[in-house]
């Protein structure tokens, strides 16, 4: 308790002087705004929390997939997407859940904090928010290890963790967060190259399966290139996909590239990877043990992921395909 009390006091100093929006105004304002906002929000809460911003920034981003991602989370109404539920917020014995008065959140052992200073402890107000979730991140340290342990233990799944991992080393490498509107068509435009929509159609090789993604055809050692910012997850042979490589976005999303002739040299797991860097070449391996090539003319297999904070499914990746390939003809 004495510090949490510290830590508004602390808040009172640093946010006399600003001034934050409401939830109810965030759709009115422009992205470069929500931008800006965000930053400001998670660097002042490092400066109350000493949790590093590009943490703060990682949770934040990752549970913004998720809201996109389920169907039980509504919308954010504000700028900071970390949820909790009512519940969770003014505690579970609480007989008014929408109560921000913070000392009867605390007797009903409610996690529910104030992060303004203005005497409320409100789940319609992002600094609460993102205080309420940093100030619980502060009890496990401010490294990298302990924050990882503080994350596993609220989320208890490795996966989420990893995620979250590759979202704030990210955002560290690149010291801002207006990253997840850029992307870039997987094959070079000037390549000779076709696709059409071919997600859903079925597939017999290795049993009856459907097709999770969407076939751009084009000739032997034609660039591929990372469509998104990312991490790179995973890297090998596989006997269906041959030479793959597998890339997670700011999204959550997994984009999946198999029948590679060949990665790009020096590339591997873990890496950073941004929108039209080259990460391997259009082949024909695969359907067989590993070096198996030639059983289908050339192509990229391009598939995409959403994952959900418990599990991962396939949707439909050619709409997002032409949008980026229009996006890159205009440029």
């Amino acid at each position: 308790m004495k510090k949490v009390l510290t830590a508004i006091c602390t808040i009172i100093i640093f946010f006399s002087n600003l001034t934050f929006s409401n939830m109810a105004d965030a759709a009115e304002k422009s992205s470069e705004e929500i931008y800006k906002e965000r930053l400001a929000l998670y660097k002042e809460m490092e400066a109350v929390t000493q949790v590093p911003w590009f943490w703060l920034a990682g949770v934040d981003t990752y549970e913004k997939g998720l809201r996109r991602a389920r169907n039980d989370r509504e919308e954010t109404q504000g700028v900071i997407n970390i949820y909790f539920s009512p519940k969770e917020w003014a505690g579970p014995l609480n007989p008014n859940l929408e109560s921000d008065d913070p000392s009867a959140i605390a007797l009903f052992d409610g996690i529910g904090l104030d992060g303004n200073g203005n005497g409320k402890a409100s789940l319609k107000e992002d600094a609460d928010v993102l205080f309420t979730f940093a100030n619980y991140l502060s009890d496990y340290g401010y490294d990298d290890d302990n924050i990882q342990i503080g994350l596993w233990e609220y989320y208890q799944r490795d996966q989420a963790v990893n995620i979250i991992t590759g979202h704030a080393r990210i955002y560290k490498k690149y010291n801002r967060i207006d990253l997840d509107d850029e992307h870039a068509f997987p094959v070079p435009l000037n390549y000779n190259y076709s696709y059409r929509s071919t997600w859903g159609d079925k597939r017999g090789w290795g049993g009856r399966r459907i097709h999770e993604g969407t076939d751009i055809f084009a000739g032997y050692r034609t660039p591929v290139k990372a469509t998104s910012h990312g991490i790179i997850e995973l890297k090998g042979w596989n006997k269906f996909g041959g030479w793959r490589l597998g890339i997670r976005d700011l999204s959550n999303t997994y984009h999946y590239y198999a029948h590679l002739s060949g990665f790009e040299e020096g590339i591997k797991k873990g890496d950073i990877v941004a929108p039209g860097d080259v990460i391997g070449y259009v082949g024909s391996s695969g359907y067989g043990k590993p070096g198996t090539q030639g059983k289908f003319p050339p192509h990229l297999h391009y598939g995409m992921y959403r994952d959900n904070g418990y599990s991962e499914w396939s949707f439909d990746p050619y709409p997002s395909l032409k949008s980026w390939e229009k996006q890159e003809r205009r440029k």
